[in-house]
């Protein structure tokens, strides 16, 4: 039986959405992230987006489940793309991330999925990130407001 290559095995498509949760604290801008991986591996919360569910309200629901942070979207940052493998089949995973500005909760990391989450200044979080389409993502926040703080 002759061996299969990686493009023929079985794969499927999954959509997630999540977010940049920011917050201005004396005069910095701090973002939360997660950790997982027993702590490991720091990015931006996201989850699986339900049958019917905008992109947005995904965003917003699971950054609050993962982070018990509550906020509301400014605007749409990016639609990242990646394939990872699960069993025996491959997933090519969209993830649409949101810009939300924090407006209530404490952080309190979700027991079944997320190992930690904290605040971290803008700066520091771009460094801390595991994932360069994250980081991508985190240097765009940084253009963003370095841009609106010309224009003010």
């Amino acid at each position: 039986m002759p061996a299969r290559s990686n493009h023929a095995l079985p794969h499927r498509t999954a959509y997630s959405a999540g977010g940049v949760m920011f917050r201005v604290l004396q005069d910095q801008i701090e973002v939360a992230l997660i950790a997982t991986d027993r702590g490991g591996r720091w990015g931006l919360p996201k989850g699986h987006v339900n049958r019917g569910e905008t992109a947005e309200a995904a965003a917003l629901r699971e950054v609050a489940e993962e982070t018990g942070l509550e906020g509301v979207i400014v605007c749409h940052l990016a639609t990242i793309e990646y394939w990872f493998r699960a069993g025996p089949s491959r997933v090519h995973k969209y993830v649409d991330l949101f810009l939300i500005r924090y407006e209530r909760g404490e952080v309190r990391p979700q027991q079944s999925e997320v190992d930690d989450a904290r605040w971290f200044p803008l700066d520091e979080a771009v460094v801390r990130v595991s994932f360069a389409r994250e980081r991508d993502v985190l240097v765009q926040v940084q253009n963003l407001i370095f841009r609106d703080e010309e224009h003010q």
